[in-house]
């Protein structure tokens, strides 16, 4: 049987024969770097008017783009976050990303 935290939200069920299914969506493999298409944009929206470099476009599992994203943030010397397949490096770093990704094999960038 599956987790409890999996089933929260179901009503009780009388039938015996009732399984509980879940429907868990799989990742995609992770492209390698050189046929990644990421795009670096400079983003204000919804952020009290701080700026912060976006980069979207990333193919694979979270785990990667958390990697990735852990890896331009230590390079750039500032905080952000990665997650649903974009990552948020806080400040404009737009020129120091244009030099750093394709030094990490990530060639097909625009921005």
């Amino acid at each position: 049987m599956a987790d409890w935290k999996d089933r929260l939200g179901v009503l009780y069920s009388t039938n015996p024969d009732f399984e509980y299914t879940t429907e868990q969506v799989e990742e995609p493999d992770t492209l390698e770097p050189a046929r990644q298409e990421l795009r670096i944009s400079l983003s204000k929206k919804q952020r009290g008017g701080k700026e912060v470099t976006l980069i979207t476009g990333f193919v694979g599992r979270e785990e990667d783009l958390a990697e990735l994203g852990r890896l331009l943030r230590q390079r750039c010397g500032v905080g952000g976050s990665a997650k649903d397949g974009e990552i948020l490096i806080q400040g404009d770093q737009r020129t120091k990303l244009r030099s750093l990704l394709p030094a990490l094999g990530y060639t097909r960038t625009k921005g």
